[in-house]
């Protein structure tokens, strides 16, 4: 029969002599309703898919771009996320030493989002690992690969996304709780927001671990999952989506009600425009742009899913460290004291050293270090004995 076989876009199954295998499209291609097929041939060896990728999955020669384009566009995609995820990672990193470095920062509403950092950066680095074990090699056949490595690439990269999106609950929580009670800073509140943004991901991730391994263990795990997988992952995820839109628009409620009645005789366009900053501020915070496609199937709308949740969501972390750590004024002006005292221990070490320099080249203290070079040389000591011996 004819052996499993990569064509570049799609994985064929092994087949029988004779045997025609028919496979979906590919989630390459927007559309999946249409169907590919093809035959083993006498000869065994795999007949050209029927229809071709062109026809079979939404693509003709008039309307549309063929496969090869279509791959173009998703390498410049790539692209751009890597870059994205390049940026989040660095500026959250940056954040992340401020506020460990400052103890004036170490408080609960700032251990919160140190957490919410660290996971927007292993959701950097899982992408990047994911890319590099997965897709670096482009002759690679991914109907054969089925390592231990590519595997943990793909669990430790559904592991980043799940503490990210519980993370992004958490700071939802946190602040819901500090509008409505008064929160008080305590560190028991942190131990239980850490063993909640640490602890349920692990426990999903244990859970749809043991899943694959027993009930689908093919591939790198990154294929098509059945009804129980999918759901392992996915469930918790909306889960949490929706929680975080249901608390984002209380949050926006109380708001409102908190700008009302402050000062109610100040203007409505001052109101509203104090609202529409709390409302840009609070949406990369709470990830509100995943409910757009939270619940559709995922092949309802593809490029501007691809766009919202792979464009928009690799520079997510930018913005939360743009917007919590390098744009509070408390941050900016810490750091400018802490600039101001190094640029003033600069200048008086260079003082310092000046001073000393210029002690050291003077000529009162050159004269002066002669002086007592030529009391304590051999020559002068001798004299002295000489004129001490005559004297007597």
């Amino acid at each position: 029969g004819c052996a499993r076989d990569w064509d570049g876009l799609t994985c064929w199954p092994r087949a029988t002599f004779g045997e025609v295998v028919k496979i979906p499209c590919p989630r390459f291609f927007e559309e999946f309703t249409s169907f590919l097929q093809r035959n083993c041939t006498q000869e065994e060896y795999w007949s050209e898919p029927f229809p071709p990728y062109t026809i079979a999955c939404g693509f003709d020669e008039g309307s549309s771009k063929g496969p090869e384009d279509q791959k173009s566009y998703y390498s410049a995609f790539w692209r751009v996320y890597t870059a994205g995820y390049a940026a989040s990672m660095t500026s959250l990193i940056t954040a992340l030493i401020v506020f460990a470095a400052f103890r004036k920062f170490h408080c609960t509403r700032n251990y919160i989002h140190m957490h919410l950092f660290v996971s927007f950066i292993l959701r950097a680095v899982a992408v990047f690992t994911k890319d590099a074990v997965l897709f670096a090699d482009e002759t690679m056949d991914h109907c054969l690969m089925s390592t231990v490595a590519c595997k943990a690439a793909v669990a430790f990269f559904q592991f980043s996304i799940l503490a990210n999106f519980f993370w992004l609950l958490i700071e939802g929580i946190y602040l819901q709780t500090l509008l409505l009670l008064t929160f008080v800073s305590n560190k028991k509140f942190v131990w239980w927001f850490i063993f909640t943004g640490w602890g349920a991901p692990t426990a999903v991730m244990f859970a749809w671990v043991l899943t694959r391994i027993h009930q689908q263990n093919t591939g790198c795990w990154d294929d098509d999952e059945n009804g129980v997988v999918l759901w392992i992952i996915k469930g918790p995820i909306l889960l949490t989506v929706l929680i975080n839109f249901i608390i984002f628009i209380n949050v926006i409620r109380i708001l409102v009600h908190k700008l009302k009645s402050q000062e109610g005789g100040g203007k409505h366009s001052s109101h509203f425009v104090r609202l529409a900053k709390s409302t840009l501020l609070l949406i990369p915070l709470f990830g509100v742009h995943y409910i757009v496609f939270a619940f559709f199937p995922e092949s309802t709308g593809l490029e501007a899913r691809l766009y919202i949740e792979l464009g928009l969501g690799s520079f997510q972390g930018f913005v939360v460290a743009l917007l919590y750590c390098f744009s509070n004024a408390e941050v900016q002006t810490e750091l400018k004291k802490q600039l101001c005292k190094w640029q003033h221990q600069e200048y008086l070490t260079f003082t310092h050293r000046h001073g000393a320099l210029s002690r050291e080249t003077s000529p009162v203290n050159y004269v002066t270090q002669l002086s007592l070079l030529d009391k304590i040389s051999p020559k002068r000591r001798n004299s002295v004995l000489q004129d001490g011996v005559t004297t007597v």
